[in-house]
């Protein structure tokens, strides 16, 4: 997945009357859109080695082959800053123009204006902010991914005693996540379907999106992750099998979940219909993801590894065996009471509607009053 700050023609669609008239610009006033900035501090704005430098700059930005002219100097003597603007090959977001701005701020710098003493250099402008908030958009990545899902499976670990529970929600939940980064970056990267949805793809997903979309889509397939499985450990603890749990579990949620889902999809879906196309990003990737999870992952996934896990899906460890029982039914239907996995005893705690059918009265049985 490839991710930048979109530009202003990628933002809105093919057509539009602002994307004509940027075009427009960009045709009469070449590399304006995409250019560079760079921001020259120094004491002795006028001094010899500071205009060699200059001209070494030029003479080296043209050189890469990766930048062109107009290469244009604005001085500000009263703030000792000189104002560069060079602009750069690409389209301002794409790897060309990414790969000139690394040139820029590398050997073309290091080579010229970085070697006069007192002299600050700094680079900014469209590509700039692109690659720098893309940057640190990419380096927060792990760091909240870390913490959201540590912090998700302490609290499943805490809610159903198990590890092996906790394990299994994070890994369906990434499979949620992993669908509809799939989806986004086939339909607005790669362009496949985009018709579909009335865009083109574009090349680059919007920066802020795909983490975006982890934090809200985590939440949501937790919502259901325990929503579900807290019917199932319920059943569990009434005396049902795994397999018998499970489908209870799923066959009690199926009707909530399913008008939740559809919910959730028709809303988000209304984000793909704007033209401004982070906007659209997002709704797309919330209604697929959702889609996906409500129907392939919490109705066919989940029932099929808990099924095939078997009793295995309530282990805890004995040095674990510490933590507080929590209760998923009605108030004295809940644990078994036991310490370790939670499972339950033979008929301890199964409630009336799961137990034995009570004997009908025989023909010598006195009638209640």
């Amino acid at each position: 997945m490839h991710t930048a700050n979109l530009t202003f023609a990628q933002q809105l669609p093919k057509g539009s009357p602002l994307v004509v008239a940027e075009q427009d610009i960009a045709a009469a006033f070449p590399g304006a859109p995409d250019q560079a900035t760079v921001v020259v501090q120094s004491a002795d704005l006028g001094s010899p080695a500071l205009a060699t430098a200059l001209a070494g700059f030029r003479r080296e930005a043209l050189a890469t082959g990766q930048m062109r002219d107009p290469i244009t100097v604005a001085a500000h003597p009263a703030q000792h800053i000189e104002l560069i603007s060079v602009p750069l090959a690409g389209s301002g977001n794409d790897s060309t123009s990414d790969h000139a701005l690394a040139a820029l701020r590398g050997p073309v710098l290091a080579h010229t204006l970085d070697t006069v003493p007192g002299t600050r250099t700094a680079v900014t402008g469209d590509t700039a902010e692109s690659a720098d908030f893309n940057s640190q958009m990419s380096g927060s990545l792990l760091p909240v991914f870390a913490f959201v899902m540590g912090f998700a499976f302490l609290l499943m670990l805490l809610s159903f005693r198990s590890v092996v529970i906790a394990a299994t929600a994070l890994a369906l939940n990434l499979l949620s996540v992993a669908a509809s980064y799939g989806a986004l970056t086939l339909v607005f990267q790669h362009g496949v379907g985009a018709s579909l949805v009335g865009t083109a793809g574009v090349g680059a997903i919007e920066t802020w999106v795909p983490l975006f979309l982890f934090v809200i889509l985590f939440g949501l397939s937790m919502d259901y992750h325990v929503f579900v499985v807290s019917r199932m450990k319920e059943a569990h603890d009434r005396g049902l099998d795994t397999r018998a749990a499970v489908a209870h579990g799923i066959a009690s949620t199926a009707g909530t979940v399913t008008s939740a889902a559809v919910i959730m999809v028709a809303v988000f879906a209304v984000f793909g219909t704007l033209d401004l196309q982070s906007m659209k990003q997002m709704g797309i990737g919330l209604a697929v993801a959702v889609l996906i999870d409500a129907t392939l992952i919490r109705a066919v996934l989940l029932p099929s590894v808990m099924t095939l896990l078997g009793e295995r899906n309530w282990y805890l460890p004995r040095w674990l065996r510490w933590l507080p029982e929590s209760s998923h039914g009605e108030p004295g239907q809940g644990g078994s009471g036991q310490g370790g996995s939670g499972h339950s005893g033979s008929g301890h705690g199964v409630p009336e509607q799961l137990a034995a059918p009570a004997a009908r009265p025989g023909p010598n049985t006195p009638a209640a009053v």
